[in-house]
Formats: C-alpha cells, sequence, structure tokens
C-alpha cells in the first residue's frame, strides 16, 4: 500500500502505470464494519479487473470547514488511520486536504478535476448514503448520471447492520459518549483505543498505593479526538515493553476538590517509570461512573474492588 496525498490547488495526481482505477470516497472516520464491507469490494473488483484499488478520504473532517460548529468528534485520528488502512490490502490511500476551495467544488467539478482528471477513475464504489460536493447536493444518482456521460460506473454497497440499525460513525460516536463501549466494539469490529503522553500528577494514586500514569491527549475539542464518557473502565495498555490490563479513571475527582478532571490509568502489577512515553489504550469495558467518597479511605476500598472486577473482566475480554 502507498499513502499519497492530493492537493487539488496543485496539478497532481496518482502516477501512472496502465491499469484503470478501483475507486471510493468518503471520509471513513472509525473504518467501522460497514466501511470494511466497500473496500472489500473495491479489492475484490480491482483484482477481478487487474485495476489499481484507490481509496480517497480528506483531512480535517470537511464539517471542520463548511460548519465548525457542527463538526464532530473523531474517532480515529489521520495517524490511526493510516494504521488501520495498512491492514486493507488496497493499492493506495489518498489523503485529499479540504481546503474552502474545495468546499466549493460543485459534484460535477469535484468528478471531473479529482476522481477523473486525477485518478482517471473507472470503477467507483461508495455507500448507500453517499453525498458530496458543496452543499452535499451530489448522491447516488447524480454520480450515476456523471458516470454515463464521462465514462465510469457506479457500484453502491447497502447498509450494513446490527440488531437492524445500520452501522455508522454517528451511531458509534453516540455509543462512545453514554460509555456503551460494547457496541462500540461490535459496530468497529475492533476496541475503541486512544493514545496519550503519561505526564506528571500530583501522585496522589501513588501514594494510595495505586500509581497512575496521568495522559494527556491531544486534539480534543471540536473535530478532535472523541473522549469517551466520564467514568471507571477496565483497558489495555500498549506500551514499547508490552501490554498490560489497567483500570481506567476518565473525568472529574470530586473527592478531591478543586482538582481538575483527568485521565489516569492505573496499569495492574506494573511499577516502571514511563513519564515521557506515549502509550495506546484500549476500552475493554465500562465498569461504574464517578462518584464522590466522604474520605480517602473509603476511595481506597473502592479502588481494590475495582481493580479485582476488573481482574475478572479481562480475564475472559479478547
Amino acid at each position: 500500500m502507498t499513502f499519497y496525498a492530493i492537493d487539488p490547488s496543485l496539478p497532481s495526481g496518482l502516477p501512472l502505470d496502465g491499469r484503470d482505477t478501483v475507486v471510493t470516497i468518503g471520509t471513513f472516520d472509525g473504518i467501522h464494519k460497514g466501511h470494511w464491507e466497500v473496500l472489500s469490494e473495491i479489492r475484490r473488483m480491482a483484482d477481478k479487473k487487474n485495476a489499481r484499488s484507490v481509496l480517497i478520504t480528506f483531512n480535517p473532517h470537511p464539517l471542520t470547514i463548511v460548519r465548525p460548529e457542527l463538526a464532530p468528534p473523531m474517532i480515529t485520528t489521520p495517524i490511526e488511520k493510516k494504521e488501520i488502512l495498512a491492514e486493507s490490502g488496497l493499492d493506495y490511500v489518498v489523503f485529499i486536504p479540504f481546503t474552502p476551495l474545495l468546499a466549493q467544488y460543485n459534484p460535477r467539478r469535484f468528478v471531473e478535476e479529482i476522481l477523473v482528471e486525477r485518478l482517471k477513475v473507472k470503477d467507483l464504489v461508495v455507500g448507500y448514503d453517499h453525498h458530496f460536493g458543496r452543499g452535499r447536493t451530489g448522491n447516488v444518482d447524480t454520480l450515476r448520471c456523471l458516470g454515463s456521460e464521462l465514462g465510469f460506473d457506479v457500484h453502491v454497497v447497502g447498509p450494513i447492520g446490527i440488531e437492524e440499525a445500520p452501522i455508522s460513525s454517528t451511531r458509534i460516536r453516540k455509543a462512545l459518549l453514554r460509555g456503551d463501549v460494547d457496541t462500540a466494539h461490535e459496530s468497529l469490529g475492533r476496541h475503541y483505543s486512544l493514545r496519550g503522553l503519561v505526564v506528571r500528577g500530583d501522585q496522589r494514586g501513588r501514594n494510595m498505593g495505586f500509581p497512575t500514569a496521568n495522559l494527556e491527549v491531544v486534539g480534543v475539542g471540536a473535530g478532535g479526538k472523541l473522549i469517551p464518557c466520564p467514568g471507571i473502565y477496565a483497558v489495555r495498555g500498549f506500551l514499547r515493553s508490552g501490554t498490560y490490563e489497567g483500570a481506567l479513571h476518565l473525568g472529574p475527582r470530586p473527592t478531591f476538590q478543586g482538582l481538575p478532571p483527568s485521565i489516569e490509568l492505573h496499569l495492574l502489577d506494573f511499577n516502571e517509570d514511563i513519564y515521557g512515553e506515549e502509550i495506546r489504550v484500549e476500552f475493554i469495558s465500562y465498569l461504574r461512573n464517578i462518584i464522590s467518597f466522604d474520605s480517602q479511605r473509603e476511595l481506597v476500598d473502592k479502588m481494590r474492588e475495582d481493580v479485582e472486577k476488573i481482574r475478572e473482566i479481562l480475564k475472559y475480554s479478547c
């Protein structure tokens, strides 16, 4: 696989190798099971036709440009998206910078200048609800009309559902924002994760017998990485030295008045110095909400109880 960038303001395109191109296009936030159906279809079609398989996606999310107040938090950052797509078997993944200029492209201009001129598309595979172009005025019917005129075929992949509801990035976000990491896992086909840099905290966890890694997650906020709802989670932490089971506190610390919310990871049976290291955390299960305790002793007793429950949860989790 080759990652490629195409800037619409510059005369660049994919290198030609004599083969036709099978293309899919979309934001692909989360790269969930529905997205994998589309990717499987373009791989199958490209293999059958001895063509190149190409995915086009955008950075940043288009809404951060056209309606920033509505820009959703992202399930996958660009780095995470590249890591996941590296396993897709596609020939090319093309990242197109989404700019105010590109936002003004009407459907015809986008198809002519990007899909036809830059990518030499012969087959286009899209999801059933695909919209594109200025004001999202283009849809599947638009693509079929333009394809008939400009010389490419359009193939539509229907919805993939769980419990009769179509999988979508919006549905996954809603699940994570209520702590439903099980639904997110089922829809994504993998555990939801985030990355954080270990920074120095106030050492309260260590003083209570539960040393924690305080995580600083960059890119949080409108259009940034999605942080699940506050709570205590059973997680797995991935470090350079290996994979470890853990308990994650995410959110406010009401027992200690005046302290800001935090993301604190207690790795079970682990006591090494990892300041400055990046940790990837996979959310395995939501344990409970965050509550206030009348004393530090009550909090410590609850933490011991939490850790034992988490050990049991992770014992039977893949």
